[in-house]
């Protein structure tokens, strides 16, 4: 089941009607119970995975919470991060370690047959797994106390809205709103709706009709793309999958609030951002806070933060710069399981290394032209970051780069005209959007009239083009993490 499909909206609309029909206990139950339905609709025989990351952690959390011994309760942690780390890695990584294990044998002379795996990757599973190696860590650092109602603890792992792309929640943000029965407000309800529509509006007017343009770009060999093609295709596909993804965390929050469940928001406007740092405060928070606080800070040695804000590159360690490159390597290949993959995450750490030497000698440059500056340059640098993300090789990823720095490739065009055209209304439609929202909107905000119409002008809109796009076209791109 899909966000992107009139299934999934009859199912929301049938789980929100129950979820205020029924009192504290029951909707516990039918977030649990609807939460399965919702994952099982994919591929039902991948429940039992899931559900073995959930108990695993619900037992081990109380285990280590209820053990006096240190060293026991480290042999409690490592056997959940063994589990679920064990599970990540057969899913998403065996294949791709065995295959390069071949190859790497075929290279220096040893011939061996090839080990013939089908293994499927469950929905999901980064981000799940995710969540609850965070419940134990927190666990056992003693920033939370584990929790004794499965159903509970099973409603935070298992909450569908964010089950399978997140965002990753953390135990302290939601657990006590699933604790507590909140009030039916109507605020929440137009909230919701309005989230949901425009993550629809993302999705299947804007992401899902631009792809075929990016996927037949990347589909062409690169030496029919002049350079240009190349700026074209990294802009484009960083358009696509920003609307890809902040739409499924549109609609996730979205379906949440219809509940009264409120979300940390996950995206901030990033392509507005004003350096590599800034970036990952404003791209997927959740998961760079989660990498931030889980991996890069016990690197360094630092007590974590306990919540899904700031950004990988948070604090600055120039004294440790590997564990940013370890960081980044290890970022890259969460996103899958290709050296395309730990290429992008080299790439950004390189950029936030060179970020770090570098500001120290902008102290003295007025704020409005570091801003304007580091804008320009931060979303040329994240723009072109893209092309390995979205690239099918290796080579490829070399080829493209390599062609920005040649001057006569600059000179002829590859792609079809309606590319460039289509790239540059998103480009202009994004800075007006953008320039709209934080400084007309609280201009007009105090003349409700003038909201008014507004809201319902724009609204009227966005349902007309979904009505008209609604379509499970594409899945979204972030399923496949």
């Amino acid at each position: 089941m899909i966000f992107n499909s009139v299934t999934y909206l009859f199912f929301l609309i049938g789980v929100v009607t129950l979820y205020w029909l029924l009192s504290a206990r029951p909707r516990l139950w039918l977030i649990f119970i609807s939460s399965l339905v919702f994952y099982g609709f994919w591929r039902i025989e991948f429940l039992p995975v899931m559900l073995l990351s959930v108990v695993t952690d619900y037992i081990l959390a109380l285990k280590i919470y209820h053990t006096t011994e240190q060293k026991i309760k480290k042999r409690f942690l490592l056997l959940s991060l063994f589990v679920n780390l064990g599970l990540l890695f057969y899913f998403k990584y065996l294949l791709f370690f065995a295959e390069n294990a071949f190859g790497l044998m075929s290279f220096v002379g040893i011939e061996a047959d090839p080990i013939l795996l089908n293994i499927i990757l469950p929905l999901g599973i980064s981000f799940y797994t995710f969540q609850t190696i965070s419940y134990t860590i927190d666990t056992y650092r003693g920033f939370i106390k584990p929790e004794k109602d499965f159903v509970l603890y099973g409603c935070y792992v298992t909450f569908f809205p964010q089950l399978v792309a997140g965002p990753i929640l953390r135990a302290t943000e939601v657990i006590y709103q699933f604790a507590k029965r909140p009030p039916f407000e109507w605020a929440n309800i137009v909230i919701g709706i309005r989230r949901i529509l425009y993550g629809l509006f993302l999705k299947v007017v804007l992401a899902d009709n631009i792809a075929p343009l990016i996927d037949s770009g990347f589909a062409q060999s690169v030496s029919s793309l002049s350079a240009i093609d190349v700026w074209t295709l990294a802009f484009m596909f960083g358009f696509q999958i920003y609307f890809d993804f902040s739409a499924y965390s549109h609609i996730a929050l979205g379906s949440a609030r219809l509940m009264g469940i409120t979300f940390p928001e996950n995206f901030n406007f990033p392509y507005f951002a004003s350096s590599p740092r800034d970036f990952w405060r404003r791209w997927h928070i959740s998961l760079s806070s989660w990498i931030r606080d889980y991996l890069y800070f016990p690197l360094i040695g630092k007590r974590v933060h306990d919540n899904s804000e700031g950004g990988l590159a948070a604090v600055q360690s120039n004294k440790k710069n590997w564990a940013l490159f370890i960081t980044w390597a290890i970022m890259g290949l969460w996103h899958g399981a290709n050296w395309t993959f730990l290429v992008w995450g080299v790439y950004h750490a390189i950029f936030i290394f060179l970020y770090r030497l570098t500001v120290p000698l902008f102290k003295n440059i007025s704020h409005f032209i570091q801003k304007i500056g580091g804008w320009i340059l931060t979303l040329g640098i994240v723009m072109l970051g893209w092309i390995p993300f979205r690239a099918q090789t290796l080579n490829d990823t070399l080829s493209m780069y390599i062609k920005i720095f040649q001057p006569t490739e600059y000179l002829w065009l590859g792609l079809r005209e309606n590319t460039y055209i289509i790239a540059a209304i998103l480009f202009l439609g994004m800075i007006i959007i953008y320039l709209t929202k934080n400084y007309l909107v609280p201009l007009f905000q105090k003349k409700i009239w003038i909201h008014i119409l507004t809201e319902t002008l724009v609204f009227t809109v966005i349902i007309g083009l979904v009505f008209v796009f609604l379509r499970p076209i594409n899945q979204f791109i972030y399923f496949q993490f």
